[in-house]
């Protein structure tokens, strides 16, 4: 294999080297997030329903993309290891085994979504108000799953080699035709129909089917790593195996997490079908915000996850630690600043989507309790990616299965509709959950027990 990227130097791996990676990652992530969350922004000048609509397919959406996305994190990890170790028979054997399991797991997903989320949305409680709308979308986004599985392949890839820049501008362009395309779709500019919510699904498709081709191109120019069904004759159980020992347990935990949060909506909705639907176009616009406050400590965590598994691979735990609390510190400054600043302009950012004077009011309430659930959700992003990336995969994925349905699921319930607390009551009870297992993980961290955990 000839590959044109550099070798890795261990050494230049210092916490203001991660901090300049995480930057690219970061506006990676905030594109990526834009690419979701415009269409609801774009379409709560269309119609508030469809708001709701958009919030509950992607719920469901979420479940199946962040397996894919945890495989892609298990590609980049186990390729960060092969790399600290200037192997590059694996490193090409990997990415073509990576990207072949992401396409059939994205077949498998896409039909799952068009197929099967009627009959999801019925169990969630959808209010018939929002149901079709929600139904429309779903089976149109969920055709190009299988696009965005190939495109998470070739970006965990690009990532394994630092290569973040890159995969921002990919982002960056993605947006740029999502968003011309709804509002072309979405208002019928240039003569065409107005399609609403089916505009929205379709020009999203488009995007994500663009973005595939331009990251194909760059991974090719770029690296010159040449994928060939060779390396699938017989099937590298070997390379699988390691892929899988990290990304199983976590889409485990992150499956778990997304199926609790359905549960969770489902309360949400049946709280709407009470008071109204404005409490769940509330919820949808504050997990809007709450992406805003914590995205910057997944693109940290990101970064020190690669850097992570660079020193794994050149048997370098003895420098781990050091990193891990460097990063820690600088996640949660960040994630509970941002959301601080968004409590006290609830009005003025939530004013950008909605007019409603009950969703404001609301809203506000329920970010006083997201500034503490920031503190626990940024401890859970660091300390997750740093146990997995040394390799103490099962431990975090137990932890959160249990947390996430023994305290966010029953307590959502217990809070929200016993006691009557409303969306508050929701995200005290989601608060608790991501403090409880943050205490947990540092406690896990500090007693060491992933130094002796077996990698290669």
């Amino acid at each position: 294999m000839d590959t044109k990227a550099k070798e890795i130097n261990i050494s230049e791996y210092t916490m203001k080297k991660m901090a300049l990676m995480s930057i690219p990652i970061f506006i990676e992530l905030f594109l990526q997030l834009l690419v979701g969350n415009v269409d609801q922004i774009m379409i709560s000048r269309y119609s508030q329903n469809a708001v709701g609509a958009i919030g509950n397919g992607n719920q469901i959406m979420s479940i199946l993309i962040i397996f894919l996305n945890v495989m892609g994190s298990g590609t980049t990890i186990v390729l960060a290891r092969f790399l600290g170790a200037n192997n590059k028979e694996k490193i090409a054997e990997t990415c073509t085994t990576s990207i072949f399991m992401l396409t059939i797991l994205g077949f498998v997903a896409s039909f799952l979504l068009v197929v099967f989320h009627l009959p999801i949305f019925r169990l969630m409680n959808v209010p018939e108000e929002i149901i079709k709308d929600a139904s429309n979308y779903m089976s149109i986004i969920g055709i190009c799953t299988v696009v965005q599985a190939v495109y998470i392949g070739f970006g965990a890839i690009l990532r394994s080699y630092a290569m973040n820049s890159e995969i921002t501008v990919i982002s960056f362009v993605m947006n740029i035709l999502n968003v011309i395309g709804n509002g072309i779709l979405i208002y019928g500019l240039f003569g065409l129909p107005s399609l609403g919510i089916v505009g929205v699904a379709i020009s999203t498709n488009i995007s994500k089917c663009i973005g595939l081709f331009i990251i194909v191109m760059v991974f090719r120019k770029k690296l010159g790593i040449r994928l060939s069904v060779k390396y699938l004759k017989p099937l590298p159980k070997d390379t699988i195996g390691k892929i899988l020992s990290v990304a199983i347990p976590s889409g485990a935990e992150g499956i778990s997490y997304n199926l609790s949060q359905i549960v969770v909506l489902g309360v949400v909705n049946t709280i709407g079908g009470v008071l109204g639907a404005y409490v769940i176009n509330t919820k949808v616009y504050v997990g809007m915000a709450a992406n805003v406050a914590y995205i910057y400590s997944v693109a940290i965590a990101g970064a020190m996850q690669v850097v992570i598994g660079y020193l794994v691979g050149a048997n370098r735990k003895d420098l781990v630690a050091k990193k891990v609390w460097a990063v820690q510190l600088v996640a949660t400054v960040v994630s509970v600043g941002i959301s601080i600043i968004l409590y006290f302009q609830s009005d003025l950012f939530f004013g950008l989507f909605t007019k409603d004077e009950r969703v404001l009011s609301l809203a506000h309430q329920v970010l006083l309790v997201e500034i503490f659930l920031e503190i626990g959700r940024s401890i859970n992003i660091v300390m997750v990616k740093a146990l997995i990336a040394t390799g103490d995969v099962k431990f975090p994925v137990v932890c959160g299965i249990v947390c996430q349905w023994v305290v966010a699921a029953l307590f959502s319930y217990i809070f929200g509709i016993l006691l009557n607390l409303g969306l508050t009551g929701v995200w005290i009870a989601l608060a608790m959950d991501e403090c409880v297992r943050g205490f947990i993980y540092v406690i896990r961290f500090k007693m060491e027990k992933w130094k002796t955990m077996k990698t290669n």
